[in-house]
């Protein structure tokens, strides 16, 4: 996918990081730390189901690529670990405060700018922050990261 900035509006508490030089990364990307790298989504392996895969990234979430990094580079770029971004979807229809997490690209892994709702927190990496109806294929999400925020909480 093309770079795309994605941010919209919010605070986006950026931080400097390192990518894994073996990757490439373009704006927009969501991405994770694993073994002290980050890493696009795409990097994540398949979980055998795409709710393990979903769940094994919230659990590794960092932010929201703001800079590209290609192939080889060794400089840090800005991650965004919080803020409100539009991300492409299915077409579907969401409601405020509806959990937004990955999406199953198809083979197990999970799209690097794409998002789908999903049914619980464990899962998510933010929420809708824009009602979608009807049906679209866009949805603002306000996203929290999972290591340096605590991610997606529970409704009390």
């Amino acid at each position: 996918m093309a770079n795309t900035m994605r941010w919209r509006y919010g605070d986006t508490n950026p931080i400097m990081l390192p990518v894994g030089t073996a990757v490439s990364v373009e704006i927009g990307d969501l991405l994770m730390l694993s073994g002290g790298e980050v890493l696009p989504v795409t990097s994540l392996s398949n979980q055998g189901t795409t709710a393990a895969t979903q769940e094994a990234f919230h659990d590794e979430f960092l932010g929201i690529a703001m800079q590209c990094s290609p192939v080889g580079a060794t400089d840090a770029i800005r991650i965004a670990t919080s803020g409100v971004f539009e991300f492409d979807c299915a077409s579907a229809t969401f409601d405020v405060g509806d959990l937004v997490g990955g999406n199953d690209a198809g083979s197990g892994t999970l799209d690097a700018q794409v998002v789908d709702g999903v049914a619980s927190a464990n899962l998510a990496i933010g929420r809708c922050m824009k009602r979608v109806s009807p049906a679209a294929t866009k949805v603002l999400v306000d996203v929290v990261s999972t290591l340096t925020k605590g991610g997606p909480q529970v409704a009390a």
